[in-house]
């Protein structure tokens, strides 16, 4: 029997090192939040990387066990971009590292987007340009996925993308703070627990 997943994380300020964080170990068991394809479902909407629409238009048209398969490559997807991402963290990126990211240009190729006026959620301004994809299906799931990678890999400073200090932690971030000395994947987890070590370390009963 699979195990219940609590709510996914998204602490990384940047949605291409969050779908890294779908598979890690934030305490002392290792979760993926795209075990399946329900699951993948799940995490790609709580991303907002797909809209709710979608993601029933998505489950009316799925053969069976259609989007347990596109689950199934968007986890070797992840962990591709793992293998690419790990050994550059806290480093500045290299124009020859273009040639390792031919996968991922491969998957953008294959992308199919527009763009749609819709109603704003608040008040003002009523409308908001939202993007949309033509004809979702199962597989057309993985080009936000690979969009969000590439922004990554375009926009941010690879040097600012570290790893949760927290013991056993694997989380990843982007860390956007003023002084760039962000050390835990959030307070409430990692930072905390951090602290009352160090006071237990204080402590003379410790």
């Amino acid at each position: 029997m699979k195990q219940s997943l609590p709510p996914a994380l998204f602490v990384a300020d940047a949605a291409g090192l969050d779908f890294l964080n779908t598979k890690a170990t934030p305490g002392a068991v290792v979760l993926d939040w795209l075990e399946d394809g329900e699951a993948f479902l799940r995490w790609m909407e709580a991303a907002r990387l797909v809209t709710p629409d979608d993601v029933e238009t998505v489950r009316r048209r799925a053969a069976p066990g259609e989007i347990d398969a596109v689950a199934a490559q968007a986890r070797a997807l992840r962990e591709w971009f793992r293998d690419f991402v790990t050994p550059r963290l806290r480093k500045s990126l290299k124009p020859e590292d273009l040639d390792v990211l031919a996968p991922l240009n491969a998957v953008l190729a294959r992308d199919a987007r527009y763009s749609q006026i819709v109603r704003a959620p608040g008040a003002s301004p009523p409308f908001l340009l939202a993007e949309r994809r033509a004809n979702p299906t199962p597989a057309a799931l993985l080009q936000p996925i690979a969009a969000a990678m590439a922004e990554l890999v375009c926009t941010a400073d690879f040097v600012q993308t570290k790893q949760c200090e927290g013991e056993g932690c694997t989380l990843l971030f982007l860390d956007t703070t003023r002084g760039k000395a962000r050390r835990w994947c959030s307070m409430a987890m990692c930072g905390n627990r951090a602290k009352q070590a160090a006071y237990r370390r204080r402590s003379p009963s410790g």
